[in-house]
């Protein structure tokens, strides 16, 4: 059986570096903007590509939202500066503020060509690519206990979590988000600590990775053009 035909190339990608900080919702509300922009044709690419630095967020799922620890991990994130939302797409609680970088990648798709798992694979295999270039023994695949465990997540050494994704899609288009932690992660991982205690959901706050633990020094700038050229060239 003939291989799928590949996704848009960067030719056809809009990128969108936001520079102005806006509150947890809206930067969630932006995403899904973008999302049916694209898949309406409003946005004439096929392709968008954004980043930003988020306020302080812990960011959980419709799934998690349905818990009935819900509203005490929501009070743990805010008794730790974290502003709760649930976010548009899949998977489970994570933590993250401006020290990250947040990204999204939204693509048309004709039919349901591309299909989740496919762009799962495809994109991750283009993020650990980009970290390998930052000197990053990155590959794609969970590391168990991780936070917001999947099979497509990018780890370091095959010890820890270095960026998560999760995904939405509606007619015409797809949406993946994810989130690299660039600096110290003790914040993120003792938000993470509560919060999924009160949901009653194991992880391993051990598994929460950053850049700066496996390649440090590297200015935020410089991680930005890696992530933008993966995203908007594979």
């Amino acid at each position: 059986m003939a291989s799928p035909d590949p996704l848009p190339s960067n030719g056809r990608a809009l990128v969108i570096r936001q520079e102005e900080r806006a509150d947890a919702a809206t930067d969630l509300e932006r995403s899904v903007e973008l999302l049916r922009a694209v898949a309406d044709g409003t946005i004439a690419q096929h392709r968008v590509v954004r980043l930003y630095a988020p306020v302080p967020t812990v960011a959980l799922s419709r799934r998690e939202s349905r818990l009935p620890g819900f509203e005490t991990a929501t009070r743990a994130a805010i008794e730790r500066g974290f502003t709760p939302v649930v976010r548009p797409t899949g998977g489970r609680a994570v933590a993250y503020d401006e020290s990250c970088i947040v990204f999204d990648i939204i693509a048309r798709e004709e039919q349901g060509a591309i299909g989740q798992a496919r762009f799962f694979r495809e994109v991750g295999d283009a993020l650990a690519a980009a970290m390998r270039d930052l000197g990053v023994d990155a590959r794609v695949g969970d590391v168990p206990g991780e936070y917001c465990p999947g099979e497509f997540s990018i780890n370091a050494r095959g010890a820890v979590k270095l960026i998560g994704t999760s995904q939405r899609a509606v007619r015409g288009a797809r949406l993946l988000s994810g989130m690299l932690p660039l600096g110290a992660v003790d914040r993120f991982a003792d938000v993470l600590i509560a919060v999924n205690a009160a949901l009653d959901l194991d992880w391993d706050p051990a598994t929460f990775g950053s850049l700066a633990a496996e390649a440090p020094g590297i200015p935020r700038t410089s991680v930005e053009e890696a992530l933008i050229a993966a995203l908007a060239g594979f």
